[in-house]
């Protein structure tokens, strides 16, 4: 299980880059994108069919950041995050959470190898305080069955 902490360095961290957000806006990665940035994180768009996002440049992957990224949200297609956590390892990130049915075996051996602080297996937005909505329901689930990280 994911820890705690992993789960608390994450949100502490000065930028994210949110690769995969949707240019559709009713796309859950789009409102992820939309909530985190409400919830007050830095997040930084990364999608290559778009250059903007609600004003925000918008980069075509995560090597083409023009700084350092220290922490990447993943919410791209199973299929295309193994050559996302690829990238994100070429480009240095240390932190790297994979959204909920976007995760790959490969993917979450590749980043342990290299000693990437890895969440998976989580809806990021269980975690984003205040929780609301559905996701606080969901929150409530994985506590009553022993999901949630403890500690957090």
């Amino acid at each position: 299980m994911v820890s705690a902490q992993s789960i608390k360095t994450f949100f502490e961290q000065p930028l994210i880059a949110v690769i995969g957000v949707s240019r559709q806006p009713l796309k859950f990665s789009n409102g992820v994108y939309h909530i985190l940035k409400e919830k007050g994180l830095n997040v930084i768009p990364v999608n290559p069919n778009v250059s903007e996002i609600d004003g925000d440049i918008c980069y075509d992957n995560i090597t083409t950041l023009p700084f350092e990224i220290p922490a990447a949200l993943i919410l791209t297609p199973a299929s295309r995050t193994d050559d996302v956590v690829k990238q994100a390892i070429a480009k240095g990130v240390k932190h790297i959470w994979i959204q909920n049915r976007a995760e790959t075996q490969s993917a979450i051996d590749l980043a342990l190898k290299n000693g990437i602080d890895i969440i998976y297996k989580q809806c990021i937005l269980m975690f984003a305080e205040p929780v609301k909505s559905i996701h606080g329901f969901h929150k409530f689930l994985n506590r009553l069955f022993g999901k949630y990280p403890k500690g957090f």
